[in-house]
């Protein structure tokens, strides 16, 4: 094989000659992996997840790192997905992007005693008005929160992500009934706590905590991501947030290479997981680079 590990992003970010920003942050976490891939003695490249003229029977792993355009291209990505894997190892695994792409996994966390939020799931072509489903979480799923948050069951970057009050409900409800009817959709109870503390971040490579932010929602807005204003710090974790971190990764269907484990305290004051990220979510290594060193290593000894 020409390759021990292929790094993967999209055709955005693969053009290194761009000048945006976006585009250049990208590249230096992805070089600070690529340097500490290559220093554990591994055969590297970096692609497009959807290179037409690379041959994936070439590398005998890829690891995804910002393949972020597939939810907008879901079906040719599923497809991609489906072929690649027949070809080369994925990191993570097959198994458990399958599980984690689709957040019923949130379901499983609950039952292996991990605290979320107050969810109420609805699935695709459900015939219900959100006024329905919102009668429906405040009576059988104790929402506790007069706000929700409405998301997709597949999304990243906030996509489809709605903060509703009740009283605009009817306003929403036109939106609600195009997405239901094309995919499974989540109602959540609102965290005020998110907008007030702001979302915690923890790296998890291999088990253990590495490295951590704290994500703060600008004025006005809930959402922490940096797409909509929110700003990034570095952060050092307590004990029982680490635990608490450990404690999910563990509760995965397999132990994952790498992890990012989104926390929050909830409106009872509990430790609560907002995501568990196992399949291409940013892991701030330009924050952090000594966790580029940790991956390497984790995919050394765990794989080779």
């Amino acid at each position: 094989m020409a390759y021990d590990v292929v790094i993967l992003t999209d055709r955005k970010y693969a053009n290194t000659e761009s000048n945006e920003k976006s585009v250049a942050t990208v590249l230096i976490e992805d070089t600070l992996v690529s340097d500490a891939l290559k220093n554990n003695g591994l055969r590297v490249t970096r692609k497009s997840w959807d290179d037409a003229e690379f041959d994936w029977t070439s590398t005998k792993y890829a690891l995804f790192r910002s393949t972020w355009d597939c939810f907008e291209r879901f079906p040719e990505f599923s497809l991609w997905l489906k072929n690649v894997s027949r070809k080369t190892q994925l990191i993570n695994s097959e198994n458990l992007i399958g599980w984690n792409i689709d957040k019923h996994y949130m379901q499983d966390m609950a039952s292996a005693g991990i605290t979320i939020p107050k969810t109420l799931f609805i699935e695709k072509g459900t015939l219900t008005s959100l006024k329905e489903a919102y009668d429906n979480a405040i009576e059988n799923h104790n929402f506790s929160s007069k706000a929700f948050v409405l998301k997709p069951c597949f999304s990243g970057g906030a996509r489809h992500t709605y903060k509703i009050l009740p009283e605009e409900i009817i306003q929403h409800e036109v939106v609600f009934q195009e997405l239901i009817a094309n995919e499974a959709m989540m109602l959540q109870e609102f965290q005020q706590n998110i907008v007030e503390q702001g979302e915690i971040s923890m790296m998890v490579f291999n088990g253990k905590f590495t490295n951590a932010v704290l994500k703060i929602a600008k004025p006005g807005d809930f959402r922490v991501q940096d797409d909509f204003g929110g700003s990034v710090q570095e952060y050092t974790p307590s004990e029982e947030e680490i635990k608490f971190a450990e404690k999910v990764v563990i509760a995965a269907p397999e132990l994952p290479i790498y992890a990012r484990v989104d926390i929050f305290k909830d409106n009872d004051g509990n430790w609560a997981l907002a995501e568990l990220e196992i399949f291409e979510p940013e892991l701030w290594f330009r924050l952090y680079p000594k966790a580029a060193d940790t991956l390497a290593t984790s995919i050394k000894e765990r794989l080779f």
